[in-house]
């Protein structure tokens, strides 16, 4: 793995964790009984991004170096994933 595989490999991680994340401890406007004119009911009450981004960034950041482990040290290959025998090599 290069430097640009590891680059997409955590964005990949960091999205996927960071969808997980946003519907944690989630609450919309109506149930905190406070709906802003002009927004839907559904909408947040109090998004909090910033923290989410950081407890998305510190999981992805494991995931990551896990993943990253094994593709590094080999234990797990392309022809172990290769099922149905596509594979020409």
């Amino acid at each position: 793995m290069n430097l640009t595989g590891g680059i997409v490999l955590f964005a990949v991680i960091w999205f996927m964790v960071f969808f997980v994340v946003l519907p944690i401890r989630f609450q919309s406007q109506d149930e905190a009984g406070h709906v802003v004119p002009g927004t839907p009911k559904g909408a947040p009450h109090e998004a909090n991004i910033g923290r989410k981004a950081k407890i998305t960034t510190a999981v992805a950041v494991v995931i990551w170096a896990v993943v990253a482990g094994i593709i590094l040290s080999g234990v797990i290959t392309i022809e172990d994933l290769d099922w149905f025998g596509r594979l020409n090599r």
